[in-house]
């Protein structure tokens, strides 16, 4: 069983480290491995931490499992695509590997569609790595389809490709 709440400033450090075990676990052999060998979670909770005060989406999630440990987090808040103004976007949603299939995904996806509608926001999308078919399952079992647009994320140690997924938030 875990809970979701808002994070606080305390889970930078946990919110990193299950970032980046998530990137381990899911992306070994979808990006070039150097991407994931640099991978720091030292280093980007010292980046999260610094950008504390300056983020800008509607809610940042945790889910907390029943020992108080962050197990789960995910992102939300406002469309960045212009052709989407007004819409949601999940920008993130990972569950710790060792959490994987337990209701963590499950309950922070609800968590943070609860929250773009509470925004206002009658419609959102998300983007999946292509090749990540766990993920693209789990978002289609919870209602998000894909709508056939890729989406190039060109980064110094190469590019990812990713599919979008869209879904009604109305009703």
């Amino acid at each position: 069983m875990v809970e979701v709440r808002h994070a606080v400033r305390s889970d930078v450090r946990a919110i990193s480290e299950l970032r980046v075990a998530g990137w381990r676990a899911a992306y070994t052999g979808l990006v070039p491995q150097e991407m994931l060998d640099r991978q720091d979670p030292e280093r980007e909770a010292e980046r999260r931490d610094a950008a504390w005060e300056s983020r800008t989406c509607d809610a940042e999630l945790v889910a907390v499992d029943e020992r108080g440990s962050v197990v789960g987090w995910a992102v939300a808040g406002a469309a960045r695509d212009e052709a989407w103004t007004g819409a949601g976007e999940l920008y993130a949603l990972y569950a710790h590997p060792e959490h994987w299939s337990t209701g963590v995904g499950h309950a922070l996806i609800r968590a943070a569609e609860n929250v773009l509608r509470e925004a206002g926001y009658r419609r959102a999308y998300l983007l999946v790595l292509t090749g990540n078919e766990r993920a693209a399952r789990f978002y289609e079992r919870h209602g998000w389809i894909e709508d056939g647009t890729e989406v190039r994320d060109e980064r110094p140690l190469g590019v990812l490709v990713e599919r979008r997924r869209v879904r009604s938030l109305a009703g």
